[in-house]
């Protein structure tokens, strides 16, 4: 192995890149960050309060429920907004963005309800950080129903269609 002097070796640190996706994160109530090039990874986490979901319950679902109630689930309880979900397979936003349900500004959706989709589909797309990220059907059936509006921002783990 060659021998360094000891400041090859050291990855060097943007302080500014580090500060901007701590701002990020915050602006977008994101858990984690991660940024890679080439061979430098630079990741920022913070750490979520429950009080911080319990609060954010009872300001989707204005007060049909006793508090306790929604302090046990609050992402299920507050996207349906007391309506009943469908029975069926729901597809659950596995990040914080927003929702489009077409590829681009004014094209077609990519599914509508009572469409039949098979495993694999592109549902909707989840854009997070600028990256669109597509949702696809996990189980092939008919779309019950779509849960969210077009560039609508979801939460994570919010039912986001339901497959049945």
């Amino acid at each position: 192995m060659p021998k360094s002097n000891g400041t090859e070796d050291k990855m060097r640190v943007d302080s500014a890149l580090v500060r901007e996706l701590a701002e990020l994160l915050s602006a977008n109530e994101l858990t984690e960050i991660e940024v890679e090039d080439g061979s430098r990874k630079i990741r920022v986490s913070r750490e979520v309060n429950v009080t911080y979901a319990a609060a954010a319950a009872p300001a989707a679902v204005p007060a049909p429920a006793p508090a306790a109630a929604p302090a046990a689930a609050p992402a299920v309880d507050a996207a349906p907004a007391g309506n009943e979900l469908p029975a069926g397979t729901p597809v659950l936003a596995p990040m914080v963005g927003t929702a489009y349900m077409s590829p681009e500004p004014g094209a077609s959706p990519f599914i509508s309800e009572g469409a039949s989709v098979k495993e694999g589909d592109t549902l909707l797309i989840v854009e997070a950080m600028k990256v669109m990220n597509p949702i696809t059907a996990p189980t092939s059936g008919t779309v019950k129903k779509i849960m969210v509006a077009d560039a609508q921002p979801v939460e994570f783990d919010q039912p986001l269609v339901i497959i049945g």
